[in-house]
């Protein structure tokens, strides 16, 4: 059995907004992934909401990517592929990231992951849509500056991806986040990233 270790934050988790609840199996991405590849895998998600990639998050290691990633590698037995998802959070306004702390951040993520396993496939940040400035909790967290950064972290993403010989896969290709929050996938575009990833794994 293959481990499919997915490792990201609150869409990776499956964090339903419209509630503040969690898919369910038969909902979030992940679980959905399981379900297209059958039984020779085995998909691990360790998604959290509010986690951020390359900055530390005052709400502690578990949201810290930086600090969480390697203690999550260190405690998996093996991992066949890496799906690293991770990003979004630190566009937050209040972090005020560059694009140079991206690099950097990615770069080292990146690194820390080989010494598990080669295959690693880089997901980029979720584009946002104006309907987060409007959401009454995510309109106090991310601003218009957000929304452009995210246009651009792409580009950044997939250049590290290729110069680490990494795999990428930009679910913004064919996916958008709901208008309700601008931010978070609905159930249609879980199905969708599920059935495009696995399409992709195989």
């Amino acid at each position: 059995m293959k481990n499919i270790l997915c490792y990201g934050d609150s869409n990776t988790f499956g964090y339903n907004s419209k509630d503040n609840s969690r898919y369910d199996e038969n909902t979030r991405w992940t679980a959905l992934l399981q379900k297209n590849l059958g039984t020779e895998y085995n998909v691990i998600n360790e998604g959290m909401p509010n986690r951020t990639g390359f900055v530390d998050n005052p709400d502690g290691v578990l949201f810290s990517s930086q600090k969480h990633f390697p203690e999550t590698l260190q405690k998996t037995d093996s991992v066949d592929c890496l799906i690293l998802a991770v990003g979004t959070n630190d566009l937050m306004f209040k972090y005020n990231i560059t694009f140079d702390t991206i690099e950097k951040g990615l770069n080292n993520l990146i690194k820390i992951a080989k010494e598990k396993t080669d295959n690693i496939i880089i997901i980029p940040p979720t584009i946002m849509n104006e309907n987060i400035l409007t959401n009454g909790l995510f309109g106090t967290m991310f601003d218009k500056k957000s929304i452009e950064k995210s246009k651009k972290a792409g580009k950044i993403f997939k250049q590290i991806a290729d110069k680490n010989n990494c795999r990428y896969f930009d679910i913004n290709e064919f996916a958008a986040p709901s208008d309700f929050d601008g931010l978070h996938y609905d159930k249609n575009s879980h199905k969708l990233i599920a059935d495009k990833l696995a399409e992709f794994l195989k």
